[in-house]
């Protein structure tokens, strides 16, 4: 039986291979749109870096949609513990807050960017990820008062949990974004933020192998099966 789904790359000169690999080197790594175009020279692939711009913008969806559904049908996510902490962004001179919600491993469940911290962006943003992922056992945050006063409207306050070193999850997990904005020199509009941190979430989970917590081979396994897979992404 053939399948109905459109295939993503016709009418395109290059190869699925390229553009993937395109894609992954925009998200994943901290280089610019420039950088991207000097290293795919380097490998003999002539393109502009204003493709790689269309590119991620055309395809980096697609493929963090195709990520998340394999990862919610495996079931490979966690709804013994969450971790929520917010992080001020910077939208042309304006202050804007990225909420995201990892699990223990660090993976990232999702993220939520509002104008402000106040009980209606947590309430908002809470109500987005139990949509998705469903109602987690303990939820550890940080000491806002907007996290208490949405899980008491939403009926769950008594899972929640606050201290000073509790939530060191998601704090760590602030930093890969931290160091993709600086190469991107900011953003400008909130809609490319949102777009681009949930692509950029669910890559880093893909390729998430947690190296500081096993051996040598078993590391190279696992990013050996995250490559392989990834060449498989939207196929």
């Amino acid at each position: 039986m053939t399948s109905s789904r459109p295939n993503p790359f016709r009418y395109f000169n290059s190869s699925p291979e390229v553009i993937r690999l395109a894609v992954m080197m925009y998200v994943r790594y901290p280089l610019s749109l420039r950088n991207v175009e000097d290293l795919l020279h380097e490998r003999g692939i002539d393109i502009c870096h204003e493709t790689v711009r269309f590119w991620w913008n055309r395809f980096g969806p697609l493929f963090a949609s195709d990520i998340r559904k394999r990862r919610l049908k495996a079931g490979n996510f966690s709804r013994w513990r969450w971790h929520l902490d917010e992080v001020f962004v910077k939208i042309n001179g304006e202050l804007y807050y990225l909420w995201r919600a990892v699990d223990p491993e660090g993976e990232v469940l999702e993220c939520f960017v509002s104008k402000s911290r106040d009980k209606a962006g947590a309430l908002k943003f809470l109500k987005k990820a139990m949509k998705r992922y469903g109602r987690p056992e303990v939820i550890v945050t940080d000491g806002l008062r907007s996290y208490s006063a949405a899980m008491k409207e939403i009926g769950n306050l008594g899972r929640r949990e606050a201290g000073r070193w509790k939530n060191n999850r998601a704090e760590n997990s602030h930093q890969p974004f931290r160091r993709r904005e600086a190469a991107m020199l900011k953003f400008r509009r909130t809609k490319t933020l949102q777009e681009f941190v949930a692509v950029h979430g669910q890559i880093h989970n893909h390729f998430n192998s947690e190296r500081h917590l096993v051996s040598r081979e078993i590391y190279k396994r696992r990013r050996s099966a995250a490559l392989a897979e990834w060449w498989t992404v939207a196929a």
